[in-house]
């Protein structure tokens, strides 16, 4: 089935190969709604085996990356379920997480504006993030009485920035501006607002050029050797990597090598 979400714009560029997702509810900085949620994990699903594309960018319309969960779309909703229903919630904001993280694409977040929440654990999931000078960001669960540890958040972040720092920004939830996460390593680059969707598409496409095979192993390889020793982490690195060798973009980037041409990786 074709993709084709009701919640938020989805463009697929097939000459670069580069699926773009817009949050598009502007007006509400692009706050997350059940259907978003929703949406968003199934077209990550979807993502993982779709034709054509080998990098995914998602920003967001308008003055914001996302705000979070929408306090009367969302928020309010909540008060009148029960426990099974406010699990089954959780549940699903989890699988979103998890679904961008077992999509074999790498994902480009290009953020702009505020970045709190659920929209700051989404931007936390990508794997490389671009962001606009405006781009702050905020663990807010803490502020509105919940766990900072919210939708993966505190297995993410303190790989990124260190358990320290992830300690303080989830328990605090206070803003941090685009130059310090930047400073820390939460951010990868940092540009003159209305440049963030740009210099994520070029840089999409610089992925997108190259062996995708290669690259969805590199992925997994960083979330799964979290959790092993040295030694099995060596062993799993060296299995893959005879694979890799197995693979036609190996011999293709020899061959280019060797007559002083580009690779054309499949």
């Amino acid at each position: 089935m074709p993709i084709s979400p009701r919640s938020f714009l989805y463009e697929h560029d097939p000459e670069a190969a580069v699926a773009r997702i817009t949050l598009n509810r502007p007006e509400r900085l692009n706050a997350l709604t059940f259907e978003v949620y929703d949406e968003l994990r199934n077209t990550f699903r979807a993502l993982d085996t779709e034709p054509g594309v080998r990098v995914i960018v998602i920003t967001g319309a308008g003055r914001a990356f996302c705000s979070g969960g929408d306090v009367e779309d969302i928020i309010g909703p909540l008060f009148e379920r029960d426990a099974g229903g406010l699990l089954e919630f959780t549940r699903m904001t989890c699988d979103l997480i998890l679904a961008m993280r077992r999509c074999r694409r790498p994902i480009v977040g290009a953020l702009n504006g505020t970045v709190a929440g659920a929209g700051a654990v989404i931007a936390t999931a990508c794997d490389v993030r671009i962001a606009a000078e405006s781009a702050k960001i905020a663990y807010l669960f803490t502020k509105v009485g919940l766990s900072g540890a919210d939708m993966g958040a505190s297995w993410l972040l303190p790989r990124i920035v260190g358990l320290g720092r992830a300690t303080e920004l989830l328990m605090t939830g206070d803003f941090m501006s685009a130059a310090e996460a930047h400073r820390v390593g939460l951010y990868n680059r940092v540009v003159p607002d209305g440049e963030a969707l740009p210099e994520a598409l070029a840089f999409a496409g610089t992925l997108a050029a190259g062996p995708s095979y290669a690259l969805a192993v590199t992925k997994r390889a960083l979330d799964e050797e979290a959790h092993m020793t040295l030694e099995a982490a060596l062993e799993a690195e060296a299995m893959a990597q005879a694979v890799c060798m197995e693979n036609p973009n190996f011999r293709e980037a020899y061959e280019a090598f060797v007559a002083k041409r580009p690779p054309r990786f499949e």
